[in-house]
């Protein structure tokens, strides 16, 4: 399993030296300098026929390459990622063939050649555990509950919600079949939203983006559990590139002033960089208002293939990779037995950036930087202010002469 909960609380647990300190200032202060890499970036919503679909499409052209992200609620929620080094590349769609039994084919980013990198993600179920009487850090964390297939979900039409103002759109669904009445007053959604360059989000975890990235953030909002400290999680599946499925490493965070409460990455890559990535903190969020008092800690399995049992099928992916069934999956937890949880409020959102490239990597914050230069500095104004008046005042001894 991959430890990626028990978010450290509060500062990193060592005590850096000056030097390491002056050091790192050193090395930080020149990417700082650089400057923000921009893209041009375009997010329209691919109308299908007869009958609208919910296929969008992400474009970031730079100086000598293209980005596409292409997400679909046909079927499971699902994104077709592709990076291109050219500025013309384009994406083609085949309607009448994306919506046949075999879409193979129908989904192509044009020129071929100019292809780099290409992968997909797939949101294939939502997971719902009975954590009574469970001990925390049990894995399973409770008894399984059937899991809702994402492939069965009715989900809105995409375009009621596309903002171009904020580069951001939100698929939101349902059961289809919901004999229970857990969703009548609740949904799950799925907001993707494109950045033009780098920054943060408003709200925590504030992950670091840039250009390259777009930005995924699953909310389940008022449905009703199936018991009364139900922890829920979501399985992911992703296409390997080869026999062997991608890697997913941990990395200690250096970020102090955007999420104080968590010193952890947690990265999926398909390749070594720069090639596609998935990145993410290990922490979710038990009310809207997202603070320290309501984040969760986060549970994800190791990735393992999919031979063993199938996976809902996902029309874009096969329209862009045919018959591929190089399948890799893995499941994300959120909550503990014990502390806040979904229970609270009905309410729970997790955040992760999807990105090509190499993944964002946090720095110093400007404040820290301050006290850093302030630290290191005043004790350095002091020996050098020392120096001076000990060299004036032996300038001033030398040159004395006697009166006699």
């Amino acid at each position: 399993m991959l430890r990626c909960w028990g978010p450290h609380w509060g500062w990193v647990p060592w005590a850096p030296t000056p030097w390491l300190l002056l050091s790192l200032l050193v090395c930080t202060v020149p990417f700082g300098l650089l400057g923000e890499e921009t893209r041009q970036v375009s997010m329209e919503v691919i109308s299908g026929w007869p009958n609208p679909q919910n296929l969008l499409h992400i474009r970031a052209v730079g100086s000598n390459s293209t980005l596409h992200y292409v997400w679909s609620s046909l079927g499971p929620p699902a994104v077709v990622l592709v990076a291109t080094n050219t500025t013309q590349s384009v994406l083609n769609v085949n309607w009448s063939l994306l919506l046949s039994p075999d879409p193979a084919g129908a989904l192509m980013v044009l020129p071929k050649n100019s292809i780099q990198f290409s992968s997909a993600l797939v949101f294939t179920r939502l997971l719902e555990f009975d954590s009574t009487n469970v001990s925390e850090g049990t894995q399973p964390p409770g008894k399984p509950y059937p899991p809702y297939s994402l492939a069965k979900f009715s989900w809105n039409n995409v375009t009621n919600s596309l903002d171009l103002a904020t580069l951001s759109a939100i698929f939101r669904g349902h059961p289809v079949d919901d004999p229970t009445g857990a969703f009548a007053n609740g949904s799950l959604t799925f907001k993707v939203q494109a950045f033009s360059r780098s920054g943060r989000p408003a709200q925590p975890p504030r992950l670091l983006h840039t250009a390259d990235v777009c930005q995924v953030e699953v909310a389940l909002v008022g449905a009703s559990p199936r018991g009364n400290h139900s922890l829920f999680g979501l399985e992911v599946a992703t296409l390997g590139q080869g026999p062997d499925c991608p890697s997913v490493n941990e990395q200690d965070s250096i970020d102090d002033e955007y999420a104080p409460a968590v010193f952890q990455l947690n990265r999926l890559l398909w390749g070594s960089s720069p090639s596609g990535f998935m990145q993410w903190r290990p922490v979710a969020f038990s009310q809207e208002q997202r603070a320290r008092e309501s984040a969760l800690a986060c549970q994800a399995s190791a990735l393992h293939p999919t031979l063993a049992y199938p996976l809902p099928h996902s029309p874009i992916v096969q329209a862009f990779f045919g018959s591929q069934n190089n399948f890799c999956a893995f499941n994300l937890t959120f909550g503990a037995p014990t502390g806040p949880g979904y229970w609270d409020q009905h309410y729970l959102c997790w955040s992760m950036l999807l990105g090509i490239g190499f993944p964002p990597v946090d720095s110093f914050s400007p404040l820290v930087l301050g006290i850093m230069a302030v630290a290191l500095g005043a004790p350095g104004l002091m020996f050098l202010g020392g120096g001076l008046f000990l060299l004036l005042r032996h300038k001033q001894y030398s040159e004395y002469q006697s009166i006699n």
